[in-house]
């Protein structure tokens, strides 16, 4: 059986290699015993906003047991989305990992031929592929797989390549060899705290999801409240900047996925272009793009917030 489970989780580490996976860690499915308290304060607090999305479903968020029957292991994945590309920088910014093609639309091709290889070279695998769409806890797995240590940001942070990854996972129920975590290395550094723009990060590890420029820009669904004006810096879609002046981004290398190149045209329009957008337009640039999750109207009220006041 020992044999067994080496040879089993080489094959799935050679394929996350072979599918463009940058990184693949493998932890034991169960309950996730010391994010449970932290969930369950971060929710009471009201840190979630108007997401009530992340009130239900507590115990499968910690228990994947529960959304796969006799789950085993859980699959950790990092696929890198630093572009190489740069946006006008006269525009209104959106987040780098928006730059190209919807990424659940990349990686869930992916990891369906995963699951597929899996079962042509295993046997009788069971499971499910999960890329931001379930109530997993990603990054608290991706953690005890050893892919990281979650900043100061709350952002997983691989101390070969940083912080601008998607993170997806396989929860399936074969026993295989389990990685266990690293340390943190955040040190005494606070540049993300210090410079976000809504003061977010309310204290180490502890991002206040209502008052996030990435939350108020996509998720939020009602007028963005008018303690945040002048504190968008010029953010139209999600933001960067926690990650942008993290220290371990200087390891960041460009990604190799042509899905995530942008060819809409997207990068070079100018601010009077960006205010100017029509639905039609928004339709056609951002056709296959995670843009398309603030909807035209979305958009709209979000670049009219950031339009500087005239004096």
């Amino acid at each position: 059986m020992i044999i067994d489970k080496h040879s089993y989780s080489s094959i799935i580490k050679q394929e996350a290699k072979r599918l463009g996976f940058d990184f693949c860690g493998i932890s034991k499915a169960e309950f996730l015993e010391e994010e449970a308290p932290r969930l369950e304060s971060w929710l009471k607090n009201g840190m979630h906003g108007k997401m009530e999305y992340m009130e239900n479903h507590f115990d499968k968020r910690l228990n994947p047991t529960l959304l796969v029957d006799n789950a085993k292991s859980v699959v950790s994945l990092l696929y890198n989305y630093y572009p190489e590309q740069k946006q006008n920088t006269e525009a209104p910014k959106i987040s780098k990992y928006a730059y190209g093609k919807d990424y659940h639309e990349v990686i869930k091709e992916k990891l369906k031929e995963f699951l597929n290889t899996l079962k042509e070279k295993i046997g009788d695998v069971n499971g499910r592929a999960f890329v931001d769409s379930a109530p997993v806890l990603d990054k608290a797995w991706a953690k005890k797989s050893g892919l990281g240590w979650i900043g100061k940001n709350a952002n997983l942070i691989n101390k070969q390549q940083g912080s601008f990854f998607f993170i997806a996972e396989l929860i399936i129920d074969i026993e295989l060899e389990y990685d266990g975590p690293i340390q943190d290395y955040c040190g005494t550094c606070t540049k993300c705290i210090d410079a976000c723009p809504t003061s977010a990060i309310v204290e180490p590890f502890i991002v206040d999801g209502s008052k996030c420029i990435s939350y108020l820009t996509i998720e939020l669904k009602d007028a963005i409240p008018n303690e945040f004006k002048n504190k968008m810096d010029n953010w139209a879609f999600g933001c960067d900047v926690c990650q942008d002046v993290c220290p371990w981004n200087r390891f960041s290398a460009p990604h190799h996925e042509t899905e995530f190149i942008n060819q809409t045209g997207l990068l070079n329009l100018n601010n009077n272009e960006w205010h100017e957008l029509t639905e039609e337009t928004f339709n056609t640039i951002f056709k296959h793009s995670a843009v398309k999750r603030t909807k035209y109207r979305g958009l709209k009220r979000n670049l009219e917030f950031i339009k500087p006041i005239k004096i």
